[in-house]
């Protein structure tokens, strides 16, 4: 069974780009990345010398972490909103 959903991934766009067909908003891009490197880190908790997936994870957070660069210089404020509602900083 795949671990995202049809309506799982409406729902993040849903909450986080306004709509459901904005799927090419930052904010649910970002929350979608958020999930999937949620769910990576706990598979290499568990198996600790999968070193490819270890490899895709770095990749995601590397995207995810540019994604919220363009977005801070954008929107700061929206910025600021989605790391408190992801809680993703401290």
């Amino acid at each position: 069974m795949p671990y995202l959903t049809k309506e799982k991934k409406a729902s993040f766009f849903t909450d986080f780009g306004g709509k459901t067909t904005n799927t090419g908003s930052i904010e649910g891009q970002i929350a979608l990345l958020t999930e999937r490197i949620n769910r990576i880190s706990e598979h290499l908790q568990a198996n600790k010398k999968d070193f490819s997936t270890h490899r895709g994870l770095m990749q995601l957070v590397g995207k995810r972490k540019r994604l919220l660069t363009y977005l801070s210089k954008q929107n700061l404020q929206g910025y600021r909103q989605l790391i408190e509602k992801l809680g993703l900083r401290k």
